[in-house]
């Protein structure tokens, strides 16, 4: 059922994707194209206060049009573990430097067109410690408990596929 890899042509290299069409032949014989979004894997987080409430983000999202509700997330830069990377990603978006860092596993953004991967993470017994970053300056914290997050996912108030991904994986993992 595999397709075979023909060739690849790279038709636009921006800042954070690249954008490939690739020629493939089906498992029955067909040649046909892929477009393919390259981007490289991310972090995201499920992040924990001591009272029991996710650390949220409310920001717009140009590609929408939309201000959206999410948990935080980021890119992994060159050199850095996804566990310095969740460091990193909630100083710069939350203020907040998480004591303990637990894997959850992860999972795919949008794997039909897409290559990036997202690393899923727990953080808790956080301690505020705000680290200054490009592009953070809009972004408001949203403490929401755990209790209200399923209704909230079933309302749609939380829509992006990384936060009801992460946080569903979450939610089975507390029962």
């Amino acid at each position: 059922m595999q397709e075979k890899h023909l060739s690849s042509k790279t038709v636009f290299e921006g800042r954070a994707v690249k954008v490939k069409v690739d020629t493939i032949e089906k498992a029955s014989g067909v040649v046909t194209t892929r477009d393919i979004v390259w981007h490289a894997d991310c972090i995201a987080v499920v992040a924990l206060d001591e009272n029991d409430n996710v650390l949220m983000e409310r920001q717009y999202r140009t590609a929408v049009g939309k201000v959206l509700l999410e948990i935080p997330a980021g890119g992994i830069e060159e050199g850095e573990s996804p566990e310095e990377a969740v460091r990193r990603e909630l100083q710069e978006e939350i203020g907040y430097l998480p004591g303990k860092v637990t894997k959850l596993g992860g999972f795919y953004a949008a794997p039909g067109y897409c290559t990036e991967y997202l690393h899923l993470f727990v953080a808790t017994d956080l301690k505020a410690s705000k680290l200054v970053a490009e592009d953070t300056d809009e972004i408001e914290l949203v403490r929401v408990p755990v209790a209200e997050i399923k209704g909230l996912i079933e309302s749609g108030e939380i829509c992006d596929s990384k936060s009801v991904a992460g946080l569903l994986r979450f939610l089975t993992q507390q029962e």
